[in-house]
């Protein structure tokens, strides 16, 4: 029998050297000798000509997944008394911290981007050092985002959400900008403001040096359209709303953001679970952006754990919506209660040709046009430009309805504030964007990040009849910064 089943109530079809000093804390602890023995990675090591540095950045990219943890914090799962135990996912939904060190969890995910940011900082510097630094510009451009990158998810995982009032007196976490030449160097945390500033500095002087002719696969790496999401993401959250609008209306020619979408009630709409998996976080779907692959689980996890999206969930996220009609994902189900939307495969990468073990992982949509819309919408809300929030959503609920026709499920202003029942015109938008958004993202961990962002109170229950709050203010909003790092000057997050 096939392991996917149709839920009764939706019709469906069916190693480099200069890793970080945060990074290489783990691999010294497990034995310093034999790894600083080993010969270095060419790779890392002959940075001569533009084609090697850019292989360099092949690794500039975080090899780690927050998703586990991520969804699991959120309000998009549930206890289902039964199924698979995994303590990224357990400990996240009981608000506790994570007492794993492996893939999926909050210290791999910090020692991945420290690793990519250190792989950015070698590619920086044997840019800096070439005898015609001009012929680097795109290598240059490509690092510098990707360095803005790293430190700006890491920012939004272990410190609070930006706020204008706050930001420069809460805790940071450390802006890496040379390469590292001894294994104990002492860092500091800085503030929230200063590693926003020194993001906006990398990411500002990055983009104009973008080019998608640099790469035969740009989707592996950050192009312009990629960077251009990434602007918008970064202006989103720290909430220059004017620039979130440019920086959007310019992420692809012509502003054509309607045949760059995820055609979920067309193209996907005939595919079957398997097909579904081998496109969606493919380079061959214009929708995906910057895509990268991470060790991770998930994978093979997604709807097997106990903590997981449940019909309860399912029904509130994918149910009832302002379009009044009904949203295309397809729902499917391995048991009676493992509910997963097909998104994201497993790649099992083998330690030799006859090896039985090997390493799992993922391809991972790091930024998609979908998100692009989403970001140009609430920033275009709090700018008072209401028509073109209706634009957006329209278009978006144009790709995402089944069966969508405009005469039956175009939706207004005062759709939203109906089906909501509230007139404030602002907080009718922004409980539609984020509502579509967790239809659109669910089972990725995106849920999380607005949560943060507008400090939504997560309530979990357990089949022991506990109720866990997490509200606004709780301090266990923020992920632990992995105890390693105390080795280098970092308190940790209190608690």
């Amino acid at each position: 029998m096939s392991i996917y089943h149709i839920t009764s109530t939706h019709t469906r079809k069916m190693k480099p050297v200069f890793i970080g000093a945060f990074a290489l804390m783990t691999l010294l602890a497990g034995g310093c000798k034999k790894y600083l023995e080993q010969v270095p990675d060419s790779t890392w090591t002959d940075l001569s000509s533009p084609a090697k540095v850019s292989k360099l950045l092949g690794t500039a990219y975080p090899q780690s997944s927050y998703i586990t943890m991520c969804e699991a914090m959120s309000d998009n799962v549930g206890d289902k008394g039964v199924g698979a135990y995994y303590r990224p996912n357990e400990d996240a939904y009981l608000f506790n911290d994570i007492q794993s060190i492996d893939e999926d969890s909050p210290e791999d995910y910090w020692k991945a981007c420290y690793t990519a940011i250190a792989a950015t900082n070698q590619a920086l510097q044997a840019c800096n050092n070439a005898a015609d630094p001009t012929l680097y510009a795109h290598q240059r451009g490509e690092a510098l985002v990707a360095r803005a990158y790293a430190h700006f998810m890491l920012v939004n995982i272990f410190a609070k959400s930006y706020d204008a009032t706050t930001a420069a007196n809460d805790p940071g976490i450390p802006y890496v900008t040379e390469p590292e030449t001894v294994v104990m160097k002492q860092y500091d945390r800085k503030t929230v403001a200063y590693v926003y500033e020194m993001v906006e500095k990398d990411l500002l002087a990055g983009l104009p040096l973008i080019s998608d002719d640099a790469y035969s696969v740009p989707r592996f790496h950050f192009n312009r359209s990629a960077a251009y999401a990434f602007a918008t993401r970064f202006y989103l959250f720290k909430k220059d709303y004017a620039k979130v609008v440019a920086y959007a209306d310019n992420t692809f020619s012509n502003n054509d953001v309607a045949n760059n979408m995820r055609e979920w009630n067309t193209v996907y709409g005939s595919m079957s679970p398997a097909q579904i998996f081998d496109l969606y976080a493919n380079a061959n779907e214009r929708a995906n952006l910057l895509i990268a692959e991470a060790p991770s689980l998930w994978g093979r996890n997604v709807g097997r754990l106990r903590y997981d999206l449940d019909y309860a969930h399912e029904a509130q996220i994918i149910g009832r919506n302002v379009t009044g009609g009904t949203w295309v994902y397809p729902i499917y189900y391995y048991g009676s209660q493992d509910y997963f939307v097909p998104k994201l495969t497993e790649y099992f990468v083998k330690n030799s040709v006859n090896a039985t073990i090997g390493q799992p992982y993922v391809m991972v949509p790091l930024f998609t046009t979908e998100e692009v819309l989403f970001n140009r919408a609430e920033a275009n809300t709090y700018l008072n430009n209401t028509s073109a929030v209706v634009k957006d959503l329209n278009l978006f609920a144009s790709k995402r309805i089944r069966n969508y026709n405009p005469s039956q499920h175009n939706i207004s202003l005062s759709d939203m504030q109906n089906f909501y029942g509230i007139s404030d015109v602002k907080n009718a938008c922004i409980r539609t964007i984020l509502d579509f958004k967790r239809a659109e993202y669910l089972q990725e961990g995106q849920r999380w990040f607005d949560l943060q962002r507008y400090k939504i109170p997560v309530v979990h229950k357990t089949r022991e009849g506990q109720t866990l709050e997490l509200k606004a203010d709780d301090k266990r909003r923020l992920f632990q910064i992995p105890a390693s790092a105390t080795t280098s000057g970092l308190s940790l997050n209190p608690r």
